[in-house]
């Protein structure tokens, strides 16, 4: 556990908890400790599906400026690595993964929030790329993950001004998929991990790869890559009992193991 990023579990669900006061500030320090998050909870059985969470008041209002800015250009090339990669671990846990988002999700906490395979927004989130006003871009995956997820002409506006984006707004060009009362938003995301923890864990992480990593393609190899993601999936014991379960009791009765 680390000292401003814990992982929490309850009955399959792993909170990735940000608890760095005030803002949540992503230092050298909270990228090393969500990487070590990130592969703890891919590594843990007991862990279905993943909640990030930066507690009631903010998400994460971005990297730390104040860290940044004595930095040189020779110490942001050995750096620049480790920060995408910070973001990029919790993209690449194999299992389904929510943002909860209140307050302020900006910057580094905007790409954070990108990471994530869906997004829930309370009604005072507010989203935003500033980094232009600091005479720098996105450096953790903003300029690719923010133009696949609302289009590029959205990321372009949105990258290019700085402007901040609330809720309303955020649901509407698809940069969230919820918005729910503040006080709300980290049980309805919990809620919607806790449907994962009886899945057919295996299937859960082809599916994820197959569209994260065809996303990255093609269409012909992206084809392929889910080709061969579901042939796999017959040498799994999950897919035995979910097609035996299917046979004799009809759908949605099947017990998975995870094997």
């Amino acid at each position: 556990m680390g000292e401003y990023v814990r992982l929490e579990v309850a009955d399959g669900v792993g909170t990735i908890r940000l608890d760095r006061p005030k803002m949540n500030a992503i230092s050298l320090q909270v990228q090393d400790e969500l990487r070590a998050a990130a592969a703890e909870a891919t590594e843990r059985d007991d862990v279905r599906a993943v909640v990030v969470y930066g507690g009631e008041r903010v998400f994460a209002a971005g990297n730390d400026v104040k860290e940044m800015a004595d930095m040189s250009h020779a110490d942001m090339v050995k750096r620049s690595g480790p920060l995408q990669g910070a973001v990029t671990a919790i993209a690449r846990i194999p299992k389904p993964v929510v943002a909860a988002v209140t307050g302020y999700a900006l910057g580094g906490g905007c790409e954070l929030a990108l990471a994530a395979d869906v997004r829930f927004a309370a009604e005072n989130a507010v989203f935003g790329q500033p980094e232009v006003l600091l005479g720098i871009i996105p450096g953790a995956g903003g300029t690719q993950r923010l133009s696949r997820l609302v289009g590029p002409a959205k990321a372009k506006d949105l990258i290019f001004t700085g402007r901040f984006v609330k809720a309303d707004e955020a649901l509407a060009i698809g940069l969230v998929d919820k918005v729910v009362p503040a006080e709300d938003v980290y049980a309805e995301a919990v809620a919607w991990a806790g449907q994962f923890s009886a899945a057919a864990a295996l299937a859960l992480r082809a599916a994820k790869e197959s569209v994260d990593r065809g996303l990255e393609t093609d269409l012909e190899t992206g084809l392929e890559i889910e080709r061969q993601q579901f042939a796999a999936l017959f040498a799994t014991e999950d897919r035995t009992a979910g097609m035996s379960s299917f046979v004799e009791n009809g759908p949605g009765k099947a017990t998975f193991s995870g094997r």
